[in-house]
């Protein structure tokens, strides 16, 4: 049967003492512990001659006891006295919780926290821009480094594994746009201009854009997550000890696959879209399939094309260059890959929004509105 630390008061010569007995371990000493943190007498010396084992846990109560009663320890064997002194020595006068300044004063620190380091990780960023221009240009003037069958093999994790998804996506994405808009236009007889909403929106737009956003929680994170593994389990240093360029061999094959791949994705993005546009609009506007198609050639202009086509590998090298600048960034622990790797797609998805407003904006100025 276990036995518990307890304790009893003795009087002698109006001296008061603590008689501890029992192990003083963190097992058994739970019931003391409280009883000493509810105690309100005083005593003067705490005799730990019939205490049995004592742990760290034990030691602090007994410490904190004394403190609180500035009361003397006594009877303590050598293995409790060596005990004792270690826990006492390993006192602390900080805070259990640190200050914290008025909230006030919070909200501007934090903010202007935040705005340094994404000064900082903008320039730190360009940095690592200019470093795969500068890898680019080596491989320019040294053909035979460049590395054909990683490009090919991120052709195929970035674009071809991606179709299915992301045909999906804008598939429903342009049935949405239909509908919406023939609910709004139809209450002014002008349900036909549906197929001029949804086939600029989607070849201008949305096709690009929400392209730019899968492949960002796709292939973006994925950049960030192996990169940031081989750095953790030093495979990038690896490399360089051998003299393979990282640069050469991980980060540019996943730029180039994914500028390249970017302006394909996403004008299959947008054909999907507007056959959703399409099917919606046969089945409950009573426009045909074909008629559907053909109006679309006649009312979206050229250029609306060419935007989206100019977009699409601007936000690939957005997204590439943002998912491999993290994934290279990581260093410590674990933990790291898993917070670059959503920086990376967080990053990513609003710079990526952020440019496509700067697009919107540069086009209607150049007369492409």
């Amino acid at each position: 049967m276990r036995e518990w630390a307890a304790y009893s008061l003795e009087e002698d010569g109006g001296r008061h003492t603590l008689v501890v007995t029992g192990p003083l371990l963190i097992s058994t000493i739970g019931a003391l512990d409280r009883e000493l943190r509810a105690f309100d007498g005083h005593v003067d010396t705490i005799d730990l001659s019939h205490a049995g084992e004592i742990d760290t846990v034990g030691a602090w109560t007994v410490l904190r006891f004394s403190r609180e009663q500035q009361a003397n320890i006594a009877g303590a064997d050598e293995r409790a006295s060596r005990l004792l002194n270690a826990v006492e020595a390993a006192r602390s006068s900080a805070a259990l919780l640190p200050p914290r300044s008025r909230l006030t004063l919070r909200v501007p620190e934090a903010v202007g926290k935040y705005v340094v380091d994404f000064g900082y990780g903008s320039r730190d960023m360009l940095g690592f821009a200019g470093h795969i221009i500068v890898s680019g240009l080596g491989l320019l003037a040294h053909p035979s480094r460049f590395r054909p069958k990683a490009v090919v093999r991120q052709f195929e994790l970035v674009g071809v594994s991606a179709l299915g998804i992301i045909g999906l996506m804008s598939f429903l994405i342009g049935i949405v746009i239909a509908q919406q808009g023939a609910a709004q236009l139809q209450q002014f007889g002008a349900e036909i201009y549906t197929i001029n909403l949804t086939g600029r929106l989607s070849l201008r737009e949305l096709g690009v854009l929400m392209t730019a956003i899968m492949v960002a929680g796709r292939s973006g994170s994925s950049f960030a997550a192996q990169l940031g593994t081989m750095k953790l389990t030093e495979e990038v240093d690896a490399m360089r000890t051998i003299g393979v360029s990282p640069m050469e061999a991980l980060v540019l094959p996943r730029v180039l696959a994914a500028v390249l791949m970017m302006p394909l994705l996403g004008f299959y993005s947008a054909v999907l879209s507007i056959i959703g546009g399409a099917s919606i609009s046969a089945l409950t506007l009573n426009i045909p399939f074909k008629t559907f198609l053909l109006r679309i050639q006649e009312v979206v202009p050229l250029y609306d094309v060419w935007v989206g086509l100019v977009k699409a590998p601007v936000f690939g090298l957005i997204v590439a260059l943002t998912g491999c600048y993290q994934g290279m960034q990581v260093k410590g622990n674990s933990e790291e890959v898993g917070l670059r790797t959503t920086l990376a797609v967080v990053q990513a998805i609003f710079l990526v929004i952020v440019l496509d407003a700067f697009f919107a904006v540069f086009f209607t100025e150049v007369g492409w509105g």
